[in-house]
């Protein structure tokens, strides 16, 4: 390797200095300034001259002046100090409890009245922390999550189609059970259904790859029983049960969302039995513990649950 063609170092401290004395153009003042001598101020020019191996500076009588050389490196340094304050920037706004953005990516299917309830008083009581909040399908959660484009999800859990879980952290919200609604003169006095009786009329259910109809894939098939028919497949639960209802048709939604929309929940309800459920959950990457406003915006989650618990919360939610 030539070592001849490796640049030397040029220290911050030297930087700084003609940095200060190209903006002054004057020794004396800009020693001044520094605090030093104005002897000490020259040495850094020279060295930095030295280095590059050329002048930076020029004389006209006793006024100086930026060479060509001097008018680059200055461009240079300029814009050094930019990046810098950006990347300083960056950090404070990474590292602080008050200010920053905190990216929230929200299963599409889950009843989320008592989040946008929170995240309301949440942004009263922490003004500069900018919350975004996207509604996403399963995999596209979890592809936001592992690049890191979201800093939390809210979804449903167990779910199978992460298989390294190494990376992150959970904390549940509620375990919740699924609900069938139906309009069955024959089930009307059951509290209870089981997969099998479930079949006997057609679905309307969310479509594929939504997590709720591949949780119910699963138990039928884990219970050997052929799915239902199915009559149409949406991805808004509010279309769900509207056209339920209307079309007499099964569904099966979680007991959140019943017990947020009562006021428009005409059908029949029935647990399943066994009982199908599933944890609601926030799931983010184990470094987001270490960011002061994802930490604080837990604590105020918590605080806000201490004083009203989420299925208190979920009755007292308006339906629109």
């Amino acid at each position: 390797m030539n070592n001849s063609k490796v640049p030397k170092v040029i220290s911050s401290k030297a930087l700084s200095y003609f940095a200060k004395l190209a903006e002054n153009l004057n020794y004396t003042k800009t020693a001044r300034m520094l605090g030093i001598t104005q002897p000490a101020l020259t040495q850094q020019i020279k060295k930095i001259e030295r280095n590059l191996g050329t002048p930076l500076f020029y004389s006209v009588g006793k006024q100086i002046h930026l060479t060509d050389a001097g008018n680059i490196l200055l461009k240079s340094v300029n814009e050094i100090y930019a990046s810098m304050i950006d990347t300083i920037d960056n950090i404070q706004q990474s590292t602080s409890s008050t200010t920053g953005t905190i990216r929230l990516g929200i299963l599409s299917s889950i009843e989320n009245s008592v989040l946008e309830d929170f995240i309301i008083q949440y942004h009263n009581i922490q003004p500069e922390i900018i919350i975004e909040t996207v509604l996403l399908n399963r995999r596209q959660l979890w592809d936001e999550l592992e690049n890191n484009h979201i800093d939390i999800a809210l979804m449903y859990l167990p779910d199978d189609s992460i298989r390294n879980w190494r990376p992150y952290r959970t904390k549940r919200i509620i375990n919740e059970d699924l609900i069938l609604l139906h309009n069955n003169p024959k089930l009307a006095e059951q509290t209870t259904v089981t997969l099998q009786e479930a079949t006997e009329r057609p679905w309307v259910i969310y479509p594929d790859n939504y997590y709720l109809t591949e949780f119910l894939r699963e138990q039928f098939k884990n219970n050997l029983i052929d799915f239902p028919e199915y009559m149409g497949r949406f991805a808004s639960p509010y279309l769900i049960l509207k056209f339920a209802q209307a079309q007499q048709l099964y569904t099966a939604l979680p007991q959140s969302f019943i017990m947020a929309n009562q006021p428009i929940v005409h059908s029949q309800q029935a647990h399943f039995s066994p009982d199908l459920s599933f944890d609601l959950s926030f799931v983010y990457r184990k470094e987001k513990d270490h960011i002061p406003r994802i930490s604080t915006f837990f604590q105020e989650w918590d605080h806000y649950l201490d004083l009203k618990s989420y299925t208190d919360r979920l009755q007292d939610a308006v339906s629109f």
